[in-house]
């Protein structure tokens, strides 16, 4: 079956597309990528949306022409990926714009912005949306997602690997190994913590609004990393919180960066923006090798989203992570700009096959849940 899968990240840079083809049984299908294309949002779009994350007050109106505008992109990127409309289903994840985890005394919710039934109008084809909402019913984190499909999509090796995503927010899997004494043990999956949210805001910060992004980390290539800080950053609670865990913007957004530049300006007066900058790019690095010194350790650790094109992040990943080999997803044969769009594909054709798409070993669920909603072309 032929499937679309759409989704953008915490960023909010644009949408990544990827048309696939799955065959045979859910657990461990065939699959192919037929296409791919990753399409930016207006920049106006994209200032509105991480606006928006970040709690700016919208009139009610203001929030449906968001959603309105959100859909309509999502299908032109469907449209630039697919043109001939080959795609029997669409999976689209939407863009968050607030994500709270779960609370003893309440459920998590999360929010993605799309219209549902608006998007399978424009296509023309069913679509599977809000892919989060059963698994939060259940109690569980309704993140991250993508463990499942990766285990699915990749499989072991001969020890435990590792996945990371360096969208917004940083985030991890673990596949246990294909052979020994771990070979039965779950699918591990977490947010780390921050990725490219912090860096990216430093960028515009300090380029007065020029540059949305630190482009392959040039910036922060010439500055100096302020070691002290670091460790004192990776002591804050969430980053010791046990998995399940899940975050977003709502935590690492703008306070918080101004909270850090702070900091750093409190310990240095003299430091530069590329100092900052360094310090907030190794610091992601960090706090990705904190969560994997803890174990179970890896051989290999594979890397995809917009921070593996960042050089210095790439760099500081190297080397804070001694011992496991660290490379590019796209080596083994998914760019880092395909491995989430073709993971919400993947769960669109399970929600078609009635197959679970959640691992209570990474949400904390009591249960696996089918997850999404379908639209139907209106008619």
């Amino acid at each position: 079956m032929k499937v679309l899968g759409l989704m953008s990240g915490t960023s909010a840079d644009g949408i990544d597309a990827v048309l696939a083809d799955f065959r045979g049984r859910p657990v461990r299908p065939r699959w192919r990528i037929l296409a791919s294309a990753a399409v930016p949002y207006p920049g106006g779009l994209r200032q509105q949306l991480v606006a928006a994350g970040q709690g700016a007050p919208l009139p009610a109106r203001d929030w449906l022409e968001l959603a309105e505008a959100v859909t309509d992109a999502q299908a032109e990127a469907a449209r630039a990926c697919d043109p001939s409309g080959q795609a029997e289903l669409v999976g689209c994840h939407g863009q968050t714009v607030w994500h709270r985890p779960p609370e003893p005394a309440r459920l998590g919710a999360s929010w993605q912005l799309l219209l549902g039934p608006r998007l399978a109008q424009r296509l023309q084809q069913p679509v599977i949306f809000d892919f989060r909402s059963a698994d939060l019913a259940l109690g569980g984190q309704g993140a991250p997602l993508v463990p499942a499909t990766d285990a699915a999509l990749l499989g072991g090796i001969g020890g435990w690997r590792a996945l990371l995503n360096l969208g917004g927010i940083a985030n991890l899997t673990l596949l246990p190994p294909a052979s020994g004494p771990d070979r039965q043990r779950d699918v591990l999956g977490w947010d780390c913590g921050p990725a490219n949210t912090l860096l990216d805001l430093a960028a515009q910060h300090f380029s007065d609004g020029e540059l949305n992004f630190d482009a392959g980390g040039t910036w922060a290539d010439r500055g100096q990393v302020r070691e002290p800080l670091i460790a004192r950053w990776l002591r804050e609670p969430y980053f010791h919180q046990k998995p399940p865990k899940s975050t977003g913007r709502e935590l690492y957004g703008q306070a918080d960066l101004e909270r850090r530049l702070a900091e750093i300006q409190s310990q240095a007066p003299q430091a530069a923006a590329a100092d900052a900058l360094a310090t907030l790019t190794a610091f992601s690095a960090a706090v990705v090798a904190q969560d994997l010194a803890r174990g179970p350790r890896p051989l290999e650790l594979l890397v995809a989203g917009g921070g593996a094109r960042n050089h210095t992040l790439m760099n500081q990943l190297v080397r804070r992570c001694r011992g496991m080999a660290v490379r590019p997803l796209a080596e083994v044969g998914i760019a880092d700009d395909q491995r989430e769009a073709l993971a919400f594909a993947l769960l669109a054709w399970w929600h078609h096959r009635r197959h679970p798409g959640s691992l209570p070993s990474v949400t904390g669920a009591p249960r696996p849940s089918l997850l999404g909603v379908r639209a139907d072309v209106p008619g």
